[in-house]
């Protein structure tokens, strides 16, 4: 009997250690299991900060885009009207490893004037034939079985200007636009420094920093020529402020104005004709003007060009340097 009570006694100690064991063994796996899913839950989680951060760069960059997108739009959809000039590019100048990209430009408009309907142009070839239709003071012009008398007229172009423009195109300082920011101007210095001196938005070291808060401008001094120029094709730059935003960018030139000139001219072998009436279609008008003054027993002779507009029509006509010669100049 007591052999019996000793062999249940160590059955039931073995139970019991045996219960122990897998309630450990439970106890150990339900550990590593929420380990497992914590770590699970951490490397999701990283993930979705990655994602995130990975969105904000697209964002950015889209924002970028657009704005580019848009200035390139509203750049090619201005139109202005200017009268044509002759642009003369002289030379440039970019020192090897030089500051500044220096450039020079003659700029010089043509004489021009209001040719109004009923009226006429024609240049000679010879300045002796333009004096001599000049000094007559009427025509009678043969068109459709009907006569046209036509009078000589003196022409007052407008004046025109003549000059010279020098520009310096900064290799290492860059214009900002829309700074606008709540922190003081030492605090918004050193965020704009910050920002344009990370590499992996195209920037550069940074040499120093100045804001004008009355305007929201600042400009950016870089210590290395070129990053200033690369930076300003973009247009838009990200910078960060209370948050990340874009401002514009553009190189810092300077520009200077020499040899300024007003002048009134003449010309010499172009005559104005007034007083034509609509009794045909314009171009058999013109036709029959050209017929009549290439005639020298007209005192007329070769003609380079003529154009004549009817009634209620007008046109604004310039000259070439050959044909006005400058007869009164000032300088300003």
């Amino acid at each position: 009997m007591a052999a019996f009570e000793s062999s249940s006694q160590q059955i039931c100690e073995q139970l019991t250690r045996t219960s122990s064991v897998q309630e450990k063994m439970i106890r150990d796996e339900e550990r590593l299991s929420l380990e497992e899913v914590q770590r699970e839950i951490l490397a999701v989680s990283q993930r979705r900060r990655d994602l995130l951060v990975e969105l904000e760069g697209c964002e950015d960059e889209l924002q970028q885009k657009r704005a580019q997108t848009a200035k390139l739009r509203r750049k090619f959809k201005t139109c202005v009207k200017v009268p044509p000039m002759d642009i003369n590019f002289q030379h440039s100048e970019e020192q090897e490893g030089g500051d500044v990209i220096r450039g020079e430009f003659t700029i010089s408009q043509k004489p021009s004037m209001r040719l109004r309907g009923g009226e006429a142009l024609i240049t000679f070839e010879k300045e002796s034939v333009t004096s001599q239709i000049r000094k007559a003071p009427e025509f009678s012009v043969s068109c459709d079985q009907q006569t046209l008398t036509v009078k000589p007229k003196e022409i007052k172009l407008h004046p025109a200007v003549r000059f010279e423009v020098r520009l310096d195109v900064s290799r290492r300082q860059l214009k900002l636009s829309n700074v606008d920011s709540s922190f003081a101007e030492d605090r918004i210095k050193d965020r704009l420094e910050m920002s344009f001196s990370k590499a992996s938005r195209g920037g550069g070291e940074v040499e120093g920093v100045e804001y004008d808060e009355n305007t929201g401008t600042a400009v950016v001094t870089f210590l290395q020529p070129g990053v200033a120029l690369s930076l300003a094709q973009a247009g838009t730059f990200p910078v960060d402020l209370e948050a990340r935003k874009l401002v514009e960018v553009e190189p810092v030139v300077k520009t200077e104005l020499h040899k300024f000139q007003t002048f009134c001219a003449v010309p010499k072998t172009t005559v104005l004709l007034s007083g034509i009436e609509d009794v045909d279609e314009e171009s058999n008008l013109q036709d029959c003007l050209q017929v009549y003054f290439q005639k020298p027993s007209r005192g007329g002779g070769e003609i380079s060009h003529i154009r004549y507009i009817s009634k209620r029509k007008s046109l604004q006509a310039f000259f070439t340097s050959d044909n006005v010669p400058v007869v009164d100049k000032s300088s300003g």
